[in-house]
């Protein structure tokens, strides 16, 4: 039995045929050779791996079409040789590539060795006569050229005849075959519906492309030898041809890049003598000591023994790259800044030998892998590198990487409910009942949902949609990029792989991350990282504001003001440090050195954060460290006696066992996996390792179970000390440069109301100015003026950003004068109520000298004023000056009460800005209440007296049925929790009322590292 031709699921919703199921059934059937046959080479290395697997004879097709005479004629491809495998892969990306519907003559010329063509029966080939095409394609093809016949359901088509009739005067053999498109024949209707899906359309819409037939099932191989009968020669043809069709996917090699020198260079020559020199301005000094010198000759000569010269030159040189232009790159991430190379290539900022970090943790001579060096740029530059990348090695060996977007729980239920046609009310109740978290399945919603399961039976047509949506749940939907990936190949890509049209002029490769990591391409991650450009940014802003450059790789790792700035948790906005739960760790470790940076980084993980408190205990002599042998103690005397990095446990192997340090990173990952039999193996070699260096049995014994204790919790130095420099230069900003850090921070946090308000709150409370936004002095951010901080103009909500850079490229001429000023130099085109109403709310025009009460009621005769003298960009009536000759007059109006003005502040900032309405009540109020702010202060147990405004109440039902509800308060210094269990909900219900004050007397509870007050008296 064979199967000619199987569409799978990677073709994205063309087919719901998923390798896990299919290749059960193909054992079941006896199956000798299976095709593969999509209209992209999507899923072809799972599938051929799948075969491989099941011991079945793999075939490679291609669903395409071939152009004739300015007519499109749909065939089959079969690749029968590595060579047709090779100029599949060339057509497919061709296609892709240039959009092209159809195959032309020269590229069929082109690409046709090792192919077999296959001709299926169809009205595009019988409609009338098409003996040209015919005779075009036999003439190309020869012997390789074939008709093929099917007969889904055991069904005749009318044109079956015909076809043979036409086949058997051109000479083309036969072969039977059946499109599968779903693996039962139950299948058909989600099948259908998946189709929808992907054309966007609902099952009721006419314009729908229909599929010709309900049939596209995997017959059996009974059934299919009854289907054909009475043609047995055509199912022997069938399985002759694919059994001709012998390819090979090689796997398993290495395709690295090539770095362009001259022949005459050796490359292991340059690539020493850069790293001598880097070395050496990297420590300021005019030769290397041996300590330095002996490693980088260890590591430049793994790399060169595993071949990775190349790799490293590349990444050196698109850094060289960054860096000349100004783009702020990572100081490093993940295990390559354990490498003294990286380092002295300026690949990383962190000296591996300073910050004891152990290069076999990256590249491991006794354990051969690909090296991996992801790099951390600027999020809103990352794609210049990309490009210079493309340009400099070729737009034909450069490529992003593809991912396949699946139909997740909630996805796959509303997707199949809008093909079906539900309602929007239906989508949303779909929406709530199925919950965002991750893992989440229909099964597992419907069994946590008793609500979900009561709206399913309440109709029939819901049956049918959620059985529907369970058959389509997981199947890829869509393709999108990659975030960080790049491929760059030693040749052409479609070498190797196929590719299509990716953005920006660089391809994407139609084949995914673990598939090309199969064949051997070796992936780079460019990554986009936001805090990189914030760190971008403060640099700008100190240069603008004082002309210091500020080098951060030159900064004091010894600055006691952000020591004591993270010593008080005051790191909102610090990269990695910004949760309560790490500030919570940062007061209690009390950091003093940046290797307190680090290790808290690497502990605050769940699991080794149960070590946070023993790490500050100890850190503050409160408590003796302790070590279970000696040998531990130059080891583990950084972290207090705790093991916090995997690079302790590999240097413990090599100390106490004499393991090599390749082989002590063998033991931990082994270690790590926790199986049974692994641990007895690895045991028995550290135990007989440590008794040759003179250890006594037991002390191997307890220093091995330490080992098998903390392999989970060790943690990539590398990674921590990386991680931990981005940490420690934005809270060197932030306590050094405060107001060039809360001004990059709040121009990154425009649109997030919550984030504005956390940072503005900080900004109150270490008294630096906040300025309003303004026409005459606003940039589109926030922006630094004589040390304070004013409010940009992309910050007021409803304003086009248009309207914005109009404002701005005007005010290059000169000042503003009136509102009217503004109207005419701006045009109607941007002066509009919907723009400049927000602008007047927010203060913007307060420059003026005028109640905004005046500005609101003068703004339509501005508008007015605008469409007569400007109405457009074009010169309208003005003199050479560029003021207009009419002079409007302001309308009068009374002045707006200063509550309604505070509210029209909010509604346009997301925040008060002239004073909190909390503030002007405590002060009529004259009581003492505690300021939500210092809430987190407090210890379990204690009361408090708040008065506060409600942002939002969340009522819910306890599992007996009582209604109680949490409160969102917030006062003029900060935002708190409030509980009300059922007793007190059942009295102060009534008072709980969106943007009502109240006073709250309550006991503080700290949970799960989150501060709240449980309620026991509310009065307004």
């Amino acid at each position: 039995m064979v199967y000619p031709y199987i569409s799978t699921s990677a073709d994205l919703l063309k087919s719901t045929v998923r390798l896990d199921e299919l290749f059960p059934f193909l054992k079941e059937q006896g199956t000798a050779a299976v095709a593969i046959v999509n209209t992209a080479l999507y899923g072809v290395l799972p599938f051929w791996e799948a075969c491989y697997k099941a011991g079945i004879h793999g075939v490679l097709g291609f669903s395409t079409s071939i152009e004739f005479e300015e007519q499109h004629y749909p065939v089959v491809l079969y690749a029968q040789s590595n060579t047709g495998y090779a100029n599949l892969l060339k057509i497919s990306s061709a296609l892709a590539t240039r959009k092209r519907e159809s195959i032309p003559e020269q590229w069929l010329n082109a690409y046709q060795e090792g192919l077999i063509c296959v001709i299926p029966d169809g009205l595009e080939w019988t409609l009338t006569d098409r003996s040209e095409i015919f005779d075009y394609i036999s003439a190309i093809f020869g012997e390789r050229c074939y008709g093929s016949i099917q007969r889904p359901g055991g069904e005749i088509s009318e044109s079956e005849e015909d076809f043979i009739a036409v086949c058997k005067s051109k000479s083309l053999p036969i072969i039977a075959t059946q499109e599968v498109r779903y693996l039962k024949k139950e299948g058909a209707f989600a099948h259908e519906v998946a189709a929808a899906i992907g054309q966007g359309l609902k099952l009721s819409d006419d314009q729908r492309i229909s599929p010709q037939h309900t049939n596209a099932y995997a017959p059996t191989a009974d059934e299919m030898k009854n289907w054909f009968s009475d043609r047995p020669e055509w199912l022997s043809a069938a399985e002759k041809m694919l059994e001709s069709c012998i390819v090979t996917i090689q796997t398993n090699r290495q395709l690295l890049p090539v770095f362009p020198l001259a022949k005459e260079i050796n490359k292991a020559d340059y690539i020493k003598e850069l790293c001598q020199q880097g070395v050496k301005e990297r420590l300021g000094r005019a030769s290397i000591d041996s300590e330095y010198l002996s490693r980088l000759e260890y590591e430049l000569d793994v790399i060169g023994t595993m071949g990775y010269i190349d790799y490293f030159l590349i990444v050196a040189d698109f850094m060289k790259f960054a860096r000349n232009e100004g783009i702020m790159t990572g100081p490093g991430r993940g295990s390559s800044a354990s490498s003294l190379v990286a380092f002295s290539l300026q690949i990383t900022d962190v000296d591996p030998l300073e910050h004891g970090l152990l290069f076999e943790r990256f590249l491991n001579p006794e354990r051969v892998t690909l090296p991996d060096i992801d790099i951390d740029f600027a999020d809103h530059r990352r794609h210049e590198v990309v490009e210079y990348v493309a340009r400099k090695y070729g737009q034909a060996r450069t490529a992003q990487i593809i991912t396949f977007g699946t139909l997740s729980a909630k996805a796959v239920a509303r997707d199949t409910a809008r093909v079906f046609g539900f309602d929007n009310e239906d989508l949303e109740a779909i929406s709530k009942m199925i919950p965002n978290r991750p893992g989440t399945t229909l099964r597992s919603a419907l069994k946590e949902n008793k609500a979900l399961n009561d709206w399913i039976i309440a109709q029939e047509e819901r049956k049918t949609w959620f059985k529907t949506a369970i058959q389509l749940e997981g199947l890829p939907r869509h393709a999108s990029t990659h975030a960080a990936g790049v491929i760059l190949s030693p040749t052409a890509l479609v070498d190797y792989v196929p590719i299509e049209e990716g953005n920006e002029g660089i391809y994407l490769t139609q084949w995914p991350m673990g598939d090309l990591e199969a064949i051997g391409l070796l992936k780079m991650d460019f990554l986009g990282l936001r805090n990189l450009t914030i760190l971008e940014q403060i640099q700008r802003l100190v240069k603008w504001d004082t002309g210091k450059l500020i080098d951060y790789r030159k900064i004091s790792l010894d600055d006691q003001k952000t020591y004591g700035l993270l010593a008080e948790g005051d790191s909102s906005g610090v990269f990695q440090l910004e949760s309560d739960g790490m500030r919570k760790a940062l007061r209690q470790i009390q950091p003093t050195a940046f290797g307190d940076i680090v290790a808290v980084n690497a502990l605050f993980r769940p699991g080794p954060m149960e070590f946070i408190p023993l790490y500050a205990r100890r850190k503050h002599k409160l408590e003796a460290v302790t070590y279970v042998h000696p040998i531990l103690e130059p080891i583990l005397k950084e972290t207090y006696g705790v093991i916090v990095y995997q690079e302790q446990i590999m240097k413990i192997a090599a100390q106490m066992a004499g393991f090599s340090l390749g082989e002590a990173d063998i033991l931990r990952r082994a270690v790590s996996k926790k199986k049974r039999e692994i641990l007895d193996q690895e045991r028995v070699n550290f135990v007989n390792g440590a008794l040759k260096k003179g250890f006594k049995e037991s002390e191997a014994t307890e220093v091995y179970d330490l080992i098998v204790r903390f392999a989970d919790y060790g943690f990539p130095k590398s990674h921590a000390v990386a991680y931990s420099m981005i940490s420690y230069q934005l809270a060197y900003m932030k306590a050094n440069f405060p107001v060039h850090f809360y001004t990059a921070m709040l121009g990154n946090s425009t649109g997030n109301a919550e984030k504005t308000k956390q940072l503005l709150q900080e900004v109150k409370e270490k008294n630096i100015p906040l300025l309003p936004p303004s026409v005459q002095k606003s940039f589109s951010s926030y922006s630094i003026e004589e040390g304070k901080i004013r409010i940009g103009l992309n910050s007021v909500k409803g304003v086009p950003g248009t309207a914005v850079k109009a404002l701005l490229a005007s005010r290059m001429e000169g000042e503003f004068t009136s509102l009217f000023n503004i109207a005419e130099r701006v045009s109607a085109i941007h002066f509009t109520r919907k723009a400049f109403e927000p602008l007047i709310k927010a203060g913007a025009l307060d420059d003026f000298g005028l109640d905004r009460g005046v500005l609101l009621a003068s703004l339509d005769s501005a508008v007015k004023h605008a469409e007569l003298v400007r109405p457009d960009l074009e010169p309208g009536l003005f003199d050479d000056t560029g003021i207009s000759f009419m002079k409007p007059k302001y309308t009068k109006a009374s002045p707006i009460p200063e509550n309604l003005k505070l509210d029209l502040e909010m509604e346009v900032l997301g925040f008060y800005l002239s004073t909190h309405p909390l503030q002007r009540e405590k002060e009529q109020r004259q009581k003492n209440y505690d300021d939500l702010k210092s809430l987190k202060h407090k210890r379990d147990k204690d009361r408090v007296i708040v008065l506060g405004m409600v942002e939002e109440v969340k009522r819910i039902r306890t599992k007996k049925g009582d209604a109680m509800a949490f409160v969102n308060l917030q006062d003029d210094t900060g935002p708190a929790s409030v509980t009300l269990f059922p007793e007190e909900y059942a009295k102060f219900n009534a008072l709980l009322l969106e943007d009502a004050i109240l006073e709250v007397q309550g006991i503080i509870e700290n949970r799960n590292n989150r501060t709240s007050i449980i309620c026991k008296n509310i009065g307004n």
